[in-house]
């Protein structure tokens, strides 16, 4: 999957992008143009550029960023950190506010609670996060001047993206708890539990919790690699947020190839990662489970 996305984006951006169009002025005659297309290398035929693009992949060296003149990975790395800081905090706290919600909703289908809690995870569901990232920043920040709009200097930094990253994660994992817990609260081993005497929050919390926590951990998994993936770049835009998302965004608008690579080739390693630790975490929930 590394490699057929890291092929993929370079063709693409071989087919899209023009970073000399982007780079020269609009004065720059033909000969200027031709000049700066040697200096970095598009003047060569396509499949010269990719076989000098897959050895550099094996090697990790993209090359130096069209855009900031630095070799693209030193780049990758510098943000990486606040791209993940923002995706595990976000993901992090919509798992552990959705695990009572969900459960608290599962306990009496149908009545008030669950209602209500259907009702306001289809809102977060509906509400568009650059929206609400805007919404957060007209109150709290403007109006009441509690946080700052942008920056990572301090942990104020971090609310609004966190919430604005947790909301459609939170929605869809309450969801799913409340779905699945509901089908374990009617078996029979929980009537077996309880005519044992056991506890009700052992009953719910130990053993009904951990049956149905196979898909929960599928979402989780899923939403994180969302958040990585997808999710930084609007709230790392809209909060002016330092990270791979806003970076990726930048490196767009400049048709800056090696660095959106660069980008794209650790974003698709960070989901095989994912996806790995979450074959892991079915085989600790569930020790009958074979890794393949």
């Amino acid at each position: 999957m590394i490699l057929g996305v890291t092929v993929l984006v370079f063709i693409v951006t071989r087919l899209v992008g023009d970073p000399v169009k982007v780079m020269l002025p609009l004065e720059a005659t033909a000969e200027q143009r031709a000049e700066f297309e040697k200096q970095l290398g598009l003047d060569r035929p396509i499949y010269i550029q990719f076989i000098d693009f897959m050895d550099g992949l094996s090697r990790l060296d993209f090359g130096d960023s069209l855009w900031q003149r630095r070799p693209a990975m030193r780049i990758v790395f510098e943000k990486l950190p606040l791209t993940l800081e923002l995706a595990l905090l976000g993901i992090g706290l919509a798992f552990f506010l959705s695990i009572p919600l969900g459960i608290i909703a599962a306990l009496r289908p149908g009545g008030a609670s669950d209602r209500s809690t259907v009702f306001l995870s289809l809102i977060g569901l509906s509400v568009p996060q650059f929206w609400l990232g805007l919404l957060l920043i007209v109150v709290f920040a403007v109006q009441l001047g509690w946080l700052p709009t942008s920056g990572v200097d301090t942990p104020a930094h971090l609310i609004m993206p966190t919430i604005t990253m947790a909301l459609p994660a939170l929605a869809r994992l309450v969801m799913i708890i409340r779905s699945s817990m509901i089908d374990e609260l009617n078996q029979q081993y929980v009537r077996t539990c309880f005519a044992k005497g056991l506890s009700f929050y052992r009953v719910v919390g130990v053993h009904a919790l951990r049956n149905a926590a196979l898909p929960v951990v599928t979402l989780c998994g899923w939403e994180l690699i969302r958040a990585v993936a997808g999710y930084s770049v609007v709230v790392e835009t809209v909060f002016a947020w330092p990270g791979l998302g806003l970076t990726a965004i930048q490196a767009i608008e400049r048709d800056d190839l090696i660095l959106l690579q660069a980008i794209v080739f650790t974003v698709a390693i960070l989901v095989v990662l994912i996806n790995i630790l979450m074959d892991v975490v079915y085989k600790v929930i569930d020790p009958r489970l074979k890794l393949a």
